[in-house]
C-alpha cells in the first residue's frame, strides 16, 4: 500500500507540471495585461513595474523564474494586491474556503447516504418518490440561481439568516452558502446509493442471511452497507473537489472572504501570479483527494490489490 500511494505520488508531479505550464501560457497568451488601465501608467513607471515583476524578459524566462519560486514554496508577488503576496492572500482565503467546503461536504455526504439507503429499502414507494423529486431539484438548478433563491427568500422576504457576508463565531453566516453547495452533492450521492444499495439487496448472500431469518437492520449494518459504500466513495474524492472549486461562485454571491473572490478578481485584472497560485493550491487538493479516495477502496472492498 505504502509503495502504491508513493507511485501514485511520483505519478501526479507531472500532472502538477502540465497544469502549470498550460495555465502560464493561457495566461500569457490573453490579451490586455495587468497594467493596461483606463489610465496607462506614463512610460518610466511602466517599465519598472514590468522590470518589478519580471514581465520585460522573454516568455522562457518568465516561465522559468516562476517554476523555480513555486518549487521553493514562492508563489510570487500579487500584482492587484500590492500589499500582500499571492501565498498571503491564499493563507487568508483558504481557512474560509476549506471551512465552507467541508461543511457541505460532510452534512451533503451523510444526508446522501441516509437518504440513499431510505429510497432502497422503500424502492418504488412514497419515500423513494419523494427523494427523486429532491435529487432532480437540487440536480437542475444551478447554484448561482439557487443562491439567490435563497438569498431573496430567507434573507430578504423572511430575514431569517444573513443574506450575505462572514460574521465571524456566527453559524448562521454559514447556514445559506453551504445549503447550496450541498444540494447537488447530497443528490448525487443519494442516487449513487440507491442503486447500489438495490443491487447489494438483491445478491445471493443478503438472499441467504434473510432465510436464516436475520433481520433487516443486522442485515443492513452488517453486510450491506459496505459493499454498497463502494460506488460512493468513487465520487467523494471528485465530489470534494467539485465542492472546493464550485465555492468560487458561491463565495462571490455571498460576500464571503474565501480564494474565490480572489479569483474572480484576479482573473478580471490579469493578476497573472494569483490566478496560477490558486489553479496550483487547487490541483494539488485535487489530487491528494483522489489518492485518499483510492486508498479507501482497499479497506471497503478486500478484492482490492494495488500492486
Amino acid at each position: 500500500m505504502l509503495q502504491y500511494a508513493i507511485r501514485r505520488i511520483l505519478g501526479a508531479l507531472p500532472i502538477a507540471f502540465i497544469t502549470i505550464t498550460v495555465c502560464f501560457i493561457i495566461m500569457r497568451a490573453a490579451p490586455g495585461g495587468p497594467f493596461d488601465g483606463e489610465r496607462p501608467l506614463p512610460p518610466v513607471v511602466l517599465a519598472n513595474v514590468r522590470a518589478y515583476y519580471h514581465l520585460d524578459k522573454s516568455l522562457i524566462e518568465q516561465y522559468f523564474i516562476y517554476v523555480g519560486g513555486v518549487l521553493r514554496g514562492d508563489f510570487g508577488p500579487s500584482m492587484s494586491s500590492y500589499d500582500h503576496s499571492v501565498s498571503e492572500l491564499l493563507a487568508i482565503g483558504l481557512p474560509y474556503t476549506l471551512t465552507l467546503g467541508f461543511s457541505a461536504f460532510v452534512i451533503a455526504t451523510f444526508i446522501g447516504i441516509v437518504a440513499g439507503m431510505v429510497a432502497a429499502v422503500n424502492q418504488n414507494r412514497w419515500p423513494d418518490y419523494l427523494l427523486v423529486l429532491v435529487v432532480m431539484i437540487g440536480v437542475i438548478i444551478p447554484n448561482f440561481l439557487m443562491a439567490s433563491i435563497l438569498q431573496l427568500v430567507f434573507g430578504v422576504y423572511l430575514q431569517w439568516l444573513p443574506a450575505g457576508g462572514w460574521r465571524a463565531g456566527e453559524i448562521t453566516s454559514l447556514v445559506l452558502p453551504v445549503t447550496v453547495l450541498a444540494w447537488p452533492h447530497a443528490a448525487r450521492i443519494s442516487r449513487l446509493m440507491r442503486g447500489s444499495m438495490i443491487e447489494v439487496l438483491g445478491t445471493n448472500y443478503i438472499r441467504t442471511a434473510r432465510s436464516k431469518g436475520i433481520g433487516q437492520r443486522l442485515i443492513l449494518a452488517r453486510h450491506a452497507i459496505k459493499p454498497a459504500l463502494i460506488p460512493v466513495v468513487s465520487y467523494l474524492g471528485p465530489g470534494l473537489s467539485y465542492l472546493l472549486t464550485g465555492s468560487l461562485v458561491v463565495e462571490q454571491v455571498f460576500g464571503l472572504p474565501g480564494i474565490g473572490r480572489y479569483f474572480i478578481n484576479a482573473a478580471l485584472n490579469r493578476d497573472y501570479g494569483l490566478v496560477l497560485g490558486t489553479t496550483i493550491l487547487y490541483v494539488i487538493l485535487i489530487l491528494i483527494l483522489n489518492l485518499i479516495v483510492d486508498m479507501i477502496y482497499a479497506w471497503l472492498d478486500p478484492k482490492v490489490r494495488y500492486r
